[in-house]
């Protein structure tokens, strides 16, 4: 199994870590990795909901009608002649 070593670690992370481990009867080690795979899975679903998101804002705009929206090309070029 592999082993992971963190250095300069903030004392204050290191000793929250102690609480909870010390509060769910556990190992610093056994808490540790629980805290990870915790983390690692709200990032994933962060991920999937930041997308679902996307695809939706993407899909909201395509429907809707943007011919009254003006070329930004021709804004910039109007902006840039004054």
């Amino acid at each position: 199994m592999p082993t992971l070593q963190v250095r300069n670690l903030p004392e204050h992370i290191y000793n929250k870590i102690v609480e909870l481990a010390e509060a769910e009867r556990r190992s610093i080690t056994q808490e540790t990795i629980i805290l990870l795979e915790k983390a690692l899975e709200i990032e994933k679903q962060n991920k999937e909901y930041r997308k679902k998101l996307l695809e939706q804002i993407i899909d909201e705009t395509n429907s809707e009608n943007l011919s009254d929206v003006p070329d930004p090309v021709l804004l910039i070029r109007e902006d840039r002649n004054r």
